[in-house]
């Protein structure tokens, strides 16, 4: 909103800024050499990502079957990708295209890897079989067979001269193939299961070797003697290990250690001594987190472990921070349920999922902050006016208080501080207080009761936040204590607010009412009724004694709290009424529905001014800064969308297009008090005035025949002559038509073909038609991009007198640019313009 003083200005124009979507939804995950971009699978496609930002820098459209494996060249030219179809398909990195793609095995590829060189690439198949393949060149340079069930790993020796290359099956047999004689040198059975992971110390050009799998244990070699230096028991199935580079400083053990990290079904990180096996270090698993780790990947450079999530999460780990939990990007979001704006500059968005986890995103770079503590799917949320205190409600029966203090240190800045636990049914609405202090909570429950939860013991941490971790982590959450319990309604509550002044509050349920009561003692104030199903949102006015209510009959409602009377009804969806938020000073409202509109209405007239078409699927939820310069939507597509009020903008455009207009209208003026034809007519095209235009035409054509008829009688008059000869009353104007841009005479052409219907201006058309046709050829007219509609029509006028058009049509027709059908020319046009015989001038 903007304005001066106490001016409201009606908010009209949102652009969607950003958007926050999937690019993770399961499968491989890639980073280059240089650590700045991550490539993940997304459905059937590829994403590629700045790494440092999260944000999307291509897509690589895939054939529409899934992708099972793909790889990226160490020289980071080219990414190498498998699908079930089959299919190799090779993408050059600079341009995002397809090089080249060729079938590969006789049954879907599911592990490959790219040699140092970034020459060959190994893929291993359900086939039994593994290949290896020169890239750029796109042919099979070895076929190697032997194992007996799907190949699950392959890896490239790192040594350029000794060009080995192992590979392991689901049935735990890893094979050494020797690439200069084409065959398998060496076979180890030391593992009973699917074998994950092969990596090779780097320190002393791969003279160990580490294995693991889901038989729990990781393997050391000898590279040299190809036998099993040490068995490691991790007590785990093992879905990723490797190496960390040498000498890195973990802080555990001495700085010449050479350490092996691993992660699997429990969700943790684990460190271990090579040398020795021993266990260094293990990570605490966060409260309630229920993922496992399906890849991990190491990142040198920034020393980071990426562990990448059965629920399609990317969890980065610092190496040297005792794998600290530094920074998340969220793969898939699910269903988005319920959102808020959240930080003191309201810079993040809480977001709630069909999942157990908080998470928030920063808008500006699209990371994410996940916060563990539901035990089930999170149902709906709500943020203190002070941005730093937010309560969920969850599928687990229970209400949380976070703290959200965004400048903290990465895995502190959400922190549970209090939990409500007294519902019987899971909690799908709350709402906080929203004076100073934040003094009580609301809840609403399928059990269809209400609860009052009292919040002082909060205080201390609620007016000083950047205490909450510290005043919780030895104490842990809060118990909160409900001050009264009630049953509101018949059927679920889907929706609880309370108004600003913290007064009164108002639910929403499916048994088609809402009702208002007052916070103090809980009694009931009044009932809305009217809706003909559901009721879906309740929202507050923030300056009027209005609510406003939605619902699954289609329609928004406006009630008064004086006597709870309905003020209005909107109707403009064309399904369920989702979720409401007032704007503009309790001017206007935001409406989403299960039809994926978002539509903006002013109050006063009942009118929707604007609707936003971008999601998919229905829009469960919207957010709004406090500043209303962002809106927030999210839905069932998994998408959420960011909105930008460009009112403000949109206003300053059409005023600069107003003013320029203004100078382009008496520019015009001048040039024909100047009597300058060719600006004139220019500006008039570029202004789209076709009347002024036809003005023009006219009085000139007018000023032509007064002085034809005035100087008749002095036939040697070289200017009248001149003007008789003349198609438009002067050559001027002539030469103006007979150079025009081809945009330009399209538009003429357009023109023409509208005057020409009526008998008052068709003289002009006929006359403007034919300077037209004697100054541009047939090319001319053919090239334009509405030629076809231009010539629509026919009609046997004199065909010796556009003789030079014979080229364009069959018979006795020539081109007729009039109408779409000559038989509405209108008749005086046909009779005001005569053409004469070849050795004589058109008169007018």
């Amino acid at each position: 909103m903007s304005g001066n003083g106490d001016k409201v200005v009606l908010k009209s124009c949102f652009d969607c800024v950003k958007s926050i979507e999937s690019v993770y939804t399961g499968g491989c995950v890639a980073i280059n050499k240089d650590e700045s971009r991550l490539f993940t699978t997304c459905n059937e496609d590829i994403e590629v990502l700045d790494l440092s930002t999260g944000a999307k820098v291509a897509e690589l459209k895939g054939d529409t079957e899934i992708i099972t494996s793909f790889a990226v060249k160490p020289d980071g030219t080219h990414l190498v990708a498998a699908s079930r179809s089959q299919l190799i398909t090779i993408w050059d990195l600079s341009t995002f295209k397809t090089v080249r793609s060729f079938k590969a095995h006789d049954a879907p590829i599911i592990t490959m890897d790219i040699d140092q060189t970034s020459t060959l690439v190994a893929t291993g198949s359900a086939d039994s079989t593994v290949k290896v393949w020169d890239i750029d060149r796109g042919y099979c340079t070895h076929n190697f067979k032997g194992h007996g069930g799907l190949i699950t790993s392959v890896k490239f020796h790192p040594s350029k001269d000794k060009l080995c290359l192992v590979s392991s099956s689901d049935d735990g047999i890893i094979r050494v193939w020797n690439l200069k004689t084409g065959k398998c040198e060496s076979v180890l059975e030391s593992h009973v299961s699917v074998v994950r992971s092969i990596d090779f110390t780097q320190d002393d050009e791969g003279q160990h070797m580490i294995t693991a799998g889901r038989d729990k244990v990781i393997n050391v070699w000898n590279w040299k003697r190809k036998s099993l230096v040490r068995t490691i028991p991790v007590y785990e199935t093992i879905e990723a290990a490797g190496l960390l580079a040498a000498g890195t400083e973990i802080g555990f053990g001495n700085k010449n250690t050479r350490v092996i990290y691993s992660g699997g079904e429990n969700g943790t990180l684990r460190l271990w001594d090579m040398d020795s096996g021993e266990e260094l270090f293990v990570q605490t698993k966060e409260l309630n987190a229920k993922h496992a780790f399906v890849s991990v990947l190491y990142l040198p450079q920034a020393q980071n472990l990426v562990a990448v999530t059965n629920d399609q999460n990317l969890l980065f780990y610092g190496v040297t921070k005792r794998l600290e939990r530094e920074r998340q990007i969220v793969g898939y979001n699910e269903e988005i349920i319920d959102m808020a704006y959240v930080g003191r500059d309201q810079r993040y968005l809480a977001v709630a999922t069909n999942t157990e986890q908080l998470r928030v995103y920063n808008t500006s770079d699209l990371n994410c902050e996940l916060a563990y503590g539901h035990k089930d799917i999170i149902l709906c949320l709500s943020v203190h006016s002070g941005c730093s205190i937010m309560a969920t409600g969850s599928k687990d029966n229970m209400a949380m208080v976070w703290v959200v203090n965004m400048s903290a240190p990465a895995n502190r800045r959400v922190t549970c501080v209090a939990t409500a636990l007294g519902h019987t049914k899971a909690v799908g609405a709350v709402c906080l207080a929203q004076g100073a202090g934040c003094p009580f909570m609301i809840t609403g429950s399928e059990d269809r009761t209400v609860k009052m939860w009292d919040l002082s013991p909060l205080r201390a941490i609620i007016d000083n936040p950047e205490s909450a971790v510290a005043a919780i982590s030895e104490s842990g959450p809060i118990k909160l204590r409900s001050l009264y319990t009630f049953q509101a309604h018949d059927k679920d509550i889907n929706s609880i607010c309370v108004a600003p002044s913290d007064t009164i509050f108002a639910t929403g349920s499916q048994d088609k009412t809402a009702k208002v009561w007052d916070v103090a003692t809980g009694k009931p104030l009044g009932t809305l009724q009217g809706h003909r199903r559901g009721v879906w949102n309740v929202a507050f006015s923030p300056v009027d004694r209005v609510i406003a209510t939605t619902s699954a009959d289609r329609t928004v409602k406006l009630w008064s709290l004086s006597d709870f009377g309905c003020l209005k009804t909107l109707e403009g969806h064309t399904n369920s009424v989702l979720c409401v938020e007032f704007l503009t000073k309790g001017t206007q409202l935001m409406t989403t529905g299960s039809d994926g509109l978002i539509k903006l209405w002013n109050i006063k007239d009942a009118e929707c001014v604007l609707t936003l078409d971008k999601h998919e699927n229905k829009i469960w939820t919207l957010a709004k800064q406090q500043s209303e310069e962002f809106v927030a939507t999210g839905g069932a597509d998994s998408t959420i969308y960011i909105w930008k009020d460009t009112t403000q903008d949109e206003i300053e455009r059409l005023h600069k297009e107003d003013a320029k207009l203004l100078e382009q209208q008496q520019a015009l003026d001048n040039f024909l008090a100047a009597k300058d034809y060719r600006n004139a007519i220019l500006l008039t095209l570029s202004l789209d005035q076709p009347h002024r235009l036809l003005n023009i035409f006219r009085d000139v054509m007018t000023a032509a025949e007064h002085r034809h008829a005035l100087s008749s009688e002095d036939s040697a008059d070289a200017d009248d002559q001149d003007a008789k000869r003349a198609i438009m009353g002067t050559h001027a104007v002539d030469e103006v038509i007979g150079t025009l841009a081809s945009d330009q005479l399209e538009r003429l052409l357009g023109y023409v073909r509208n005057w020409n219907t009526n008998g008052k201006f068709a003289h002009i058309a006929q006359a403007a038609l034919y300077c037209i046709l004697t100054q541009y050829t047939s090319k001319d007219i053919l090239a334009l991009p509405s030629a076809k509609d231009l010539i629509a029509a026919v009609q046997p006028y004199s065909e010796r007198h556009f003789s030079r058009f014979d080229g364009l049509l069959t018979d006795s027709f020539i081109i007729d640019y009039t109408l779409h059908a000559m038989d509405s020319v209108h008749p005086a046009g046909m009779e005001a313009l005569t053409i004469g015989d070849s050795d004589s001038d058109g008169e007018l």
